[in-house]
């Protein structure tokens, strides 16, 4: 009887992170569907809200001891919908079509690289530095597309300008499979004398995200974006400069 009760327990503890995977998956498809019927803002917020239940799913494995490799497959599927399907098909319909089969290019190019960076980073588990991501996350990239096209919706302005937008996710998908570092914020030095610093940037960040959470958010990734790929181009003319010396 003990013997059951302990195995219900340990097959519910693996149940358990895999039920955020599929919630997920889940919201993934809810944002396809509101991009089809032309409903962007909440195809956006769902997008937002997966990536909420994706990063829940991995600590709550860590946290019981309950990774599995059905789990890890299973999180890279889901991530595929959520955060490679769901994106571009949020960007073909609310801007790609527009450009005809040049949109439609770019975003089956979106989901295809995507699919590579998953994979790529599957088999580079245990390898890689932990404190850097080597090309953009597919998550990150995700929620790029998404603040993007909420930023786009919110300013009229910006109407006219859709090809910087076609530019931007071209570019967003070769930086998945490249290898620019991004820092990953996994491991943050917290000794005593950063505590301060960190918790001041947090609520400087969270204050405007409140103010202006479109503005504030685009502003955001797309500085991220731009500090990999700045800094990834600064490190090559270094290591070019220093190669001439020589």
């Amino acid at each position: 009887m003990t013997n059951n009760s302990s195995n219900n327990k340990l097959q519910l503890m693996y149940i358990f992170p895999n039920l955020f995977t599929a919630a997920s998956a889940f919201l993934g498809v809810i944002s396809i569907i509101s991009s089809t019927n032309g409903q962007f803002e909440k195809a956006a917020v769902y997008i937002l809200l997966s990536l909420i239940f994706d990063g829940l799913d991995g600590r709550v494995a860590r946290m019981t001891n309950a990774t599995s490799k059905f789990g890890a497959e299973f999180d890279s599927l889901a991530d595929i919908v959520a955060f490679g399907v769901a994106p571009a098909m949020l960007f073909y319909f609310s801007v790609g079509h527009m450009y005809g089969k040049l949109g439609s290019l770019l975003c089956a190019m979106y989901v295809v690289f995507g699919a590579i960076r998953l994979a790529r980073f599957n088999v580079m588990i245990g390898v890689s530095e932990p404190s850097v991501f080597i090309g953009v996350p597919i998550p990150t990239a995700a929620v790029v597309v998404s603040m993007w096209i909420l930023f786009y919706r919110e300013h009229a302005f910006f109407q006219g300008f859709e090809w910087i937008m076609l530019i931007g996710i071209g570019v967003l998908s070769f930086l998945m499979v490249s290898n620019i570092r991004y820092p990953s914020f996994k491991k943050i030095d917290m000794k005593k004398g950063h505590i301060i610093k960190v918790l001041v940037y947090l609520v400087i960040v969270f204050s405007f995200l409140y103010i202006y959470p479109i503005e504030a958010g685009t502003s955001l990734v797309t500085a991220y974006l731009a500090y990999g790929l700045i800094r990834g181009c600064y490190n090559f003319i270094v290591a070019k400069s220093h190669k001439n010396l020589v």
